[in-house]
């Protein structure tokens, strides 16, 4: 299978969403790396952005998609099966909910969306039980976008804050690729 993976911020989550990228390489997937600006550029306590995009290269073989224009073509070309967003981001859920494209991520979604394929997303915020809510609630009752179930993170820190369940991601994508959503969704 042709997978896209995007990855945008929530850079304290990358090693999760690289665990789970390697996992669909070795099961024999052509995964395809797409990543945000910010992620291509930024450099953090938690690594480098230069290091991560080598990384997924290596881990991939393909080259990281990093531009709308790179990502455009995914979908009339047909290029992807199924895209995931892994670590998805309450910024990058905004965005999906309102139509904004303004990044690789978002662009490979309007595209793929476009030819009728299941968007994954593996969130991860901070405020998903605050302002982000109601794009969260946009996002489950519209066609074609599917979540790996989740549950609060550190509620006693975080009370708003919102995590996927980072295992049961490729799960979600075969259960999206037959139009259902894993179940439950929150936990």
């Amino acid at each position: 299978m042709n997978i896209g993976f995007g990855i945008t911020g929530s850079f304290c989550t990358h090693d999760k969403a690289l665990e789970v990228l390697k996992q669909l390489v070795s099961n024999g997937n052509n995964v395809i790396p797409i990543v945000t600006d910010i992620v291509f550029n930024t450099d953090t306590r938690f690594g480098k952005a230069r290091e991560l995009i080598k990384e997924l290269e290596i881990l991939t073989g393909n080259e990281v998609v990093n531009s709308i224009v790179k990502a455009e073509p995914l979908g009339p070309k047909n290029l992807i099966d199924v895209l995931i967003i892994a670590p998805c981001t309450s910024n990058t859920m905004s965005k999906l909910a309102n139509a904004i494209t303004d990044n690789a991520v978002t662009m490979t979604a309007k595209a793929i969306m476009r030819n009728n394929k299941p968007v994954i997303l593996a969130i991860a915020t901070n405020d998903g039980l605050g302002l982000s809510l109601p794009n969260i609630a946009t996002l489950i009752n519209s066609k074609n976008i599917y979540f790996v179930p989740f549950k609060q993170d550190n509620f006693e820190v975080k009370p708003k804050s919102l995590m996927a369940l980072w295992d049961l991601t490729e799960q979600t994508m075969l259960e999206a690729l037959k139009g259902n959503q894993l179940q439950p969704i929150l936990n």
